[in-house]
């Protein structure tokens, strides 16, 4: 892996398909962009494409398998794959629910009355669990010979989880893995990973040591074919320095909330403490395609300066509603707030460009979501033609629009600062915090044999700047 700027979009999110996306990317961000995680573009049920129903083909309204390896001829491209579910609606559930016990498919699901030992879980197991819903995770199904059963399922009634303990299942999973590496990915991501172990009498996350057995397997496919896993998982933060000890990368999904925090409070402290402990092998985010995570900083910050945070965003962001992260808005997920990363900032282009900055100066590997890319601001129509929360952070933009915001000085200024942390390989090297008295500013340093590169940041007036030495002169990065 090169610590080089990795996008984050839909296939149909900068341009309508993946031909348009190539375009776009090859035209306007070749160079602040090395690579490009492609969320899920196979055909899918539900959940923007993470209720797959395979993973052999690329939805025909994206496009296909050669529009997908065109761009990998430029960029490292990232895929996902949901080791927890698969669709209601795919070809295995159809024939599990036509066949049952004489399916090719029957352990690709947990049946209930085969997974708890009295066929049904007690009080006390379902308490146990760490669950998306307010009872035990499940769907009723009937199958054609009209006998029921309850099948696991943890999320949506269209993603019904996987069986991964059967032998059925690995084949099914190493198949798609292997064919995903044969196109185009370089990394495959692991979505909703923690979910994927269930033990009786446990939480059924992140289970020990079922977990590190099943990410081995998992490791060693696609180590096999040329790519590496980077497993998804919004939870505590001692949890991504586990698996970052063994060698895995992982997301820093804490670096969003501790960035606002120190922009909103204009105090360094949170955030450089993060900074000294955190991995290097990681992928850091300001924001996703999911909302801003707040349990991810649990213990990285007071339950104190969480609240302070979560109520001076929707201070800031103006158009950011609580309600935007509640049921009415089809959120289940009361751990993260729904709104763009610069609307979290009140559309404050100084503190925006500042926030990546910091990130750039962070250790890992950059990930900008293309929102964020086009400091978009909360898509409102969006998410009140949907009703989904997340849509406040979903814009889709057409070839036209594009060409226009990127003629936005923001946005010019990202590119800039984007391409800069690209070309000066310094960012492998050695990281300092410079101390300073003032709570209020933030001095970054990365060192590389003779080179260096300092960010000097000011959190209370967003004013900043990025020294660096080169070619025997020391220089000021223009933006």
């Amino acid at each position: 892996m090169k610590n080089e700027i990795m996008l984050i979009t839909y296939p149909d999110s900068l341009g309508k398909n993946l031909n348009e996306l190539d375009y776009v990317l090859k035209n306007y961000f070749k160079d602040a962009v090395k690579g490009v995680h492609v969320l899920p573009f196979y055909p899918s049920s539900a959940d923007r494409g993470f209720a797959p129903t395979t993973y052999e083909e690329v939805d025909k309204k994206f496009g296909n398998w050669n529009d997908l390896l065109g761009i990998s001829d430029d960029f490292i491209l990232m895929y996902d794959i949901m080791l927890n579910h698969i669709s209601r609606s795919s070809k295995y559930f159809s024939d599990f629910i036509k066949n049952k016990n004489k399916s090719e498919f029957y352990d690709y699901f947990i049946k209930y009355s085969e997974f708890w030992p009295n066929g049904e879980p007690t009080q006390e197991q379902i308490d146990l669990i760490y669950k998306r819903k307010p009872r035990a995770p499940y769907i009723n199904v009937e199958f054609k010979d009209g006998s029921k059963d309850k099948v696991w399922c943890t999320f949506a009634e269209e993603q019904v989880d996987l069986d991964i303990t059967k032998e059925a299942t690995r084949e099914f999973i190493k198949e798609s893995i292997i064919g995903l590496c044969k196109n185009g990915a370089k990394i495959i991501r692991i979505d909703a990973f923690a979910y994927v172990t269930k033990k009786v009498d446990t939480n059924c996350f992140f289970v020990e040591p079922d977990t590190w057995e099943i990410l081995e397997y998992v490791n060693n496919i696609a180590k096999d074919n040329g790519a590496i896993i980077l497993p998804e998982i919004h939870e505590h933060y001692s949890i991504q320095l586990k698996l970052a000890e063994k060698g895995y990368y992982v997301y820093d999904f804490a670096l969003p909330m501790l960035v606002l925090h120190a922009l909103y409070s204009n105090n360094k402290e949170n955030l450089i403490n993060w900074m000294k402990i955190a991995p290097k092998n990681q992928f850091t985010t300001l924001d996703t395609h999911d909302g801003i995570g707040v349990v991810d900083v649990k213990d990285l910050m007071s339950d104190k300066d969480v609240e302070f945070t979560k109520e001076a965003l929707y201070s800031n962001g103006g158009s950011a509603k609580k309600i935007y992260s509640s049921e009415k808005y089809n959120n289940l997920d009361i751990y993260q707030i729904n709104c763009t990363y610069y609307s979290a900032l009140g559309d404050n282009e100084k503190a925006y460009l500042l926030s990546r900055a910091i990130q750039f100066f962070s250790p890992g590997i950059p990930q900008v979501y293309y929102v964020g890319l086009m400091a978009g601001k909360n898509d409102i129509e969006l998410l009140e033609k949907t009703k989904m929360g997340r849509d406040i952070n979903r814009h889709f933009y057409s070839l036209n629009e594009i060409e226009n915001e990127v003629k936005r000085p923001i946005v010019q200024s990202l590119l800039k600062l984007m391409k800069f942390r690209n070309e000066f390989k310094v960012f492998d090297g050695k990281m300092e915090i410079i101390d300073s008295e003032s709570k209020n500013e933030l001095i970054v340093k990365w060192i590389d044999r003779e080179q260096y590169a300092i960010l000097e940041a000011n959190l209370k007036t967003y004013n900043f700047k990025i020294r660096y030495f080169e070619d025997n002169s020391e220089k000021i990065l223009n933006l």
